[in-house]
């Protein structure tokens, strides 16, 4: 088995597990294969990646990149153009603590 992502329009619809047989045969519409072993374009496995990430309902297909792009979570955040994932403008600190991210100042608040 392994999971299909349909898209409409470049967005996820809806995610299933089925064998190719079935989405070839069952289905109409666009699907495209997806992996949960795959993120930030490196497959947790060692085999190769596949579109990137992996689909989620919301996300984007992206044609030119071959690759399943998570909707934008803040206005500051960047495509990461080698993960195609966001990336804050400022590296989560390292230092053991719990933050959360704040828009209002682009940058890590800690939690308390």
């Amino acid at each position: 088995m392994a999971h299909f992502a349909k898209v409409n329009n470049g967005i996820v619809e809806q995610v299933s597990v089925a064998e190719q047989g079935f989405i070839d045969k069952h289905t109409t519409g666009t699907w495209l294969q997806t992996s949960y072993n795959t993120q930030g374009g490196v497959h947790s496995n060692g085999e190769i990646p596949l579109r990137k990430n992996y689909a989620g309902v919301g996300y984007t297909y992206d044609s030119v990149r071959d690759a399943f792009i998570e909707p934008q979570p803040y206005p500051s955040w960047v495509l990461d153009e080698a993960t195609c994932r966001y990336e804050a403008p400022v590296p989560y600190p390292t230092d053991g603590l719990v933050y959360d991210w704040n828009e209002d100042t682009t940058n890590w608040m800690e939690i308390e």
